[in-house]
């Protein structure tokens, strides 16, 4: 490999630079201090670097079905040179049969169900359901529909960018998601307002 091949393999996305300080603010009280946290669907593995290196006590697992991601995942974190990012898993969020046998102490899953067929969404919360343990949360970022409604016209448009794109795609229903979660033994979500009209759901595995 040669000396910049890593660099050339590390994906941005614009985005995590605005909104990597929101989340960890509306994270922190709800992760535990210490634990393995699974990501679903890291991306770029930006969200994965910094958010390891703010919440020191867990170790991070990152995870993504593409193999570009996985890439980029493996540079940034190569990078960083944390010990409390492991190597990223191949994980498909909407074939959850094939994921591997962890049991985390929380999981997270930043803009990734309006970005996938709801089939996606599907396999999170099964997949979480089976995983997580009684009390551990499952953290969801990105934006909704509420009562059925855009919140702001920027995600109405948004929200048709992504259909035109990819019909099974678009921003999801807040009321339908929870549905879903309470099928998986998900209680409804603590809903915490974020910057740019998305939010940060907090799903804990009911008792």
């Amino acid at each position: 490999m040669g000396p910049n091949r890593m660099t050339d393999e590390k994906r941005h996305a614009p985005a995590t630079l605005r909104n990597r300080q929101p989340l960890l603010d509306a994270l922190r009280p709800y992760l535990p201090e210490t634990g393995l946290l699974l990501e679903i669907a890291s991306g770029s593995g930006e969200h994965a670097v910094f958010l390891a290196e703010n919440l020191p006590g867990l170790i991070w697992q990152p995870s993504d079905r593409d193999e570009e991601a996985l890439s980029s995942i493996r540079a940034w974190t190569a990078e960083a040179a944390l010990s409390t990012i492991r190597p990223p898993l191949l994980l498909d969020a909407g074939d959850p049969d094939t994921w591997p046998e962890l049991t985390p102490d929380a999981m997270l899953c930043v803009n990734m169900i309006h970005i996938a067929p709801w089939s996606a969404a599907l396999g999170l919360f099964t997949g979480a359901g089976r995983l997580l343990r009684p009390g551990a949360p499952l953290c969801l970022y990105g934006p909704y529909k509420r009562g059925g409604q855009h919140t702001a016209d920027s995600n109405a448009a948004f929200d048709a960018d992504l259909r035109a794109r990819n019909p099974d795609w678009g921003v999801r229903d807040l009321e339908a998601v929870a549905d879903l979660a309470a099928d998986h033994g998900f209680a409804p979500p603590l809903t915490i307002e974020m910057p740019a009209n998305n939010l940060t759901l907090v799903f804990r595995k009911s008792q």
